[in-house]
């Protein structure tokens, strides 16, 4: 392992001299991230930051995104820049441009970019004031609106914290190696010491439009996405990872598979489930169903719309109003002369379940023996998300959220946790993930933001703590990142192709006990607020039957493949008795048929494989005589002979141990 302990050298130092070694590309400074060019002194806390790390990997990305726009600048002077944050795996940057670059272009900037980085240009930052920005980039209207709104940049636009914050404006010069000043771009930074830095490792991907400050109402800009690795091995083995991704694309295996659409005639980001996907899909509800209800949850139904002073009181008019369709107006009445005699009342489609539970908690007095109270409910939640950023099942604007919410003392506050997060891991792992870890969201210092007392947030991020770190996975702490009103635990998995995918959450949240008012009889006789738990297993059941899709890449596991077994005879003639079994399968609730059409026996193995069907049960005139059947897997593999009580045995017995079988030795 490289040493990278601080050289011995005379202070004032910069980082070159701390640290020689070229895999430190920035330097963390008293816990903030500075150039590695910065001069320290022996005074301040000096970390090195390298290229491999999330910072390191941040930095290089966010400076091949400088490379970009400068490359697009040379080729096509009057493009004006938006901004190029970096994110998870690679980077982007938005341009304003009359027309849309085509893939020639994306090749002539991809050759640019080689040119520049081979230029080994030094990025340098210069500090200057708001006008000296607004004069020196009086060309880019796009730069000049976030000046603007510097120290705002929640409300600039996603990825500004890249360009403004809310101290100091900073612009980065590429300097060559004559001195001069070749290029410049609005930005905090920090940046790699120079272009030759982002190395060989990084390639263009695709192109896409954009609105500016993620709003249809602005300009429209084209948008290129890259990524960028510490080496090229390291981006080969991306690529890879995306060709496989690719493959398992849910979208993609949702058409093949006939599993569910989104028809034009019923609007973006609205899905119909097809026969196929209904099986899936109710098999993981009834499943889930059985096992809150053994977990002693109670099913509630509740409606899908709402009149506004239920949103008012939970505040969700006032903090999530764009994420919430448009009113319906409804009841107004009008006289013969069309005057209104009876003001309407608006109605809003429910953005989130918990208010409707709330009110079922509050419709008759409880007692501290009604609590825990634990209320679930697959309901049905709309979200107005932006077009643009609705992809597949994965964000959609209706969807179903197996929702539940939980009412509880503060004394059982972290037995409760415990027991929603052994019940969500245990849930997570019957459909067959395996690898998570916990990300707990906790108050940071600066208390102006936060909401309840001292006593309530050391209580609350402790019991959560505790049940995380009882739970033996590993745990990240992530300070400033809780909801304004309490902590909360997100539990992540890994799919199979090393994915990581944020499912479950546990939110503590005495904030909407607090604003409807809701209360309980101690053992003391007294009155007291109860708290509330959120928890989303699924988090959406649309978002997870996508994440299982990909997963398995369409080969569910027996118990939840939509045809769990397809008989095919060798031959007409041996149909009757591949009847007789798939009668007897059905009887055992397997989902069974027999193809009968008249395809040759190799067409229907084919076109059964590609389905994706886990077993196939084959049989001729051996077989018949013998009672016996073969059985047929998703990998070609086979087991001939298999007596027919023992073949039905070993079915059922996947189905019910949720077994994955894709091959003879996993139903052996």
């Amino acid at each position: 392992m490289t040493d990278l302990t601080p050289a011995d050298v005379a202070y004032p130092a910069d980082g070159f001299a701390l640290f020689p070694d070229r895999s430190v590309i920035a330097l963390r400074v008293d816990g903030n991230l500075v150039d590695l060019a910065t001069t320290v002194t022996a005074d301040d806390t000096v970390e090195p930051v390298t290229i491999d790390s999330a910072d390191g990997l941040s930095i290089l990305r966010h400076s091949a995104a400088h490379v970009l726009a400068q490359a697009v600048q040379r080729i096509k002077p009057q493009t004006n820049l938006g901004i190029g944050p970096p994110i998870t795996d690679g980077f982007y940057y938005d341009f304003g441009t009359d027309t849309p670059f085509t893939p020639e272009d994306v090749k002539a900037i991809k050759k640019e970019m080689e040119r520049i980085v081979r230029e080994n240009q030094r990025f340098v930052r210069r500090v200057v004031t708001d006008d000296e920005a607004r004069a020196e980039l009086a060309d880019e209207p796009f730069k000049l609106e976030l000046i603007g709104l510097k120290g705002g940049t929640k409300e600039a636009a996603e990825g500004a914290s890249v360009e403004v914050g809310a101290g100091e404006l900073t612009i980065y010069d590429n300097v060559n190696r004559d001195g001069e000043t070749v290029w410049k771009d609005l930005c905090r930074g920090p940046h790699v010491p120079t272009t030759r830095t982002i190395g060989n490792g990084w390639d263009l991907q695709r192109i896409a439009g954009a609105y500016w400050r993620g709003s249809e109402k602005n300009p429209q800009l084209q948008r290129i996405y890259g990524t960028a690795w510490p080496t090229k091995d390291e981006l080969r083995a991306y690529q890879q990872r995306l060709e496989e991704a690719a493959k398992r694309d849910h979208r993609k295996l949702g058409k093949e598979l006939d599993l569910f659409s989104f028809p034009d005639e019923i609007g973006s980001g609205l899905s119909v489930w097809h026969p196929k996907g209904g099986v899936i899909r109710g098999e993981m509800e009834q499943h889930a169903r059985r096992r809150h209800i053994e977990g002693g949850y109670t099913y509630v139904y509740t409606p899908h719309i709402s009149k506004e002073d239920l949103f008012l009181t939970s505040n969700h008019l006032v903090t999530y109003r764009e994420g919430m369709f448009p009113p319906i107006t409804m009841d107004e009445e009008r006289d013969a002369d069309g005057t209104v005699t009876k003001p309407g009342q608006d109605y809003y489609l429910k953005p989130m379940n918990c208010p409707m539970h709330i009110l079922i908690y509050k419709e008759r007095a409880r007692s501290y023996r009604d609590l825990p109270m634990r209320l679930a409910e697959n309901g049905t939640v709309y979200r107005n998300e932006l077009s643009g950023a609705l992809h597949g099942l994965t964000r959609v604007r209706g969807f179903t959220q197996d929702d539940s919410h939980l009412f509880v003392t503060p004394e059982q506050l972290e037995s409760e946790a415990t027991r929603v997060l052994e019940f969500v891991i245990s849930m997570l792992r019957d459909f067959g993930l395996e690898d998570f870890e916990l990300e707990l969201s906790m108050r940071d210092d600066e208390k102006s933001k936060w909401i309840g007392s001292e006593e309530f947030w050391e209580y609350s991020t402790n019991a959560l703590r505790n049940v995380a770190v009882a739970s033996g996975l590993k745990l990240t702490e992530v300070p400033g990142e809780a909801a304004f009103y309490g902590p909360k635990i997100d539990l992540k998995t890994r799919d199979a192709i090393g994915r990581t995918w944020q499912l479950s959450t546990v939110q503590v949240d005495p904030n909407l006990p607090e604003r409807f008012e809701l209360e309980y009889t101690g053992s003391d006789g007294e009155k007291h607020r109860p708290i509330m738990i959120h928890r989303a297993l699924f988090g959406s059941i649309e978002r997870f039957f996508a994440i299982l899709l990909e997963h398995y890449a369409g080969a569910f596991p027996v118990w939840l493949a939509p045809d769990q077994v397809v008989a095919i005879p060798v031959a007409e003639q041996f149909g009757d008795y591949l009847d007789e079994i798939v009668d007897r399968l059905r009887a055992r609730g397997v989902r069974a048929q027999v193809d009968h059409s008249d395809d040759r026996m190799q067409k229907k193995i084919r076109t059964h494989t590609t389905q994706k069907v886990p077993i196939q049960l084959i049989a001729g005139e051996q077989d018949r005589t013998a009672g016996t059947v073969s059985f047929r897997f998703r990998d070609g593999t086979q087991t001939n002979g298999i007596p027919v009580d023992d073949a039905i045995e070993r079915i059922v017995t996947a189905i019910a141990e949720r077994t994955l079988v894709n091959t003879a030795e996993d139903l052996a």
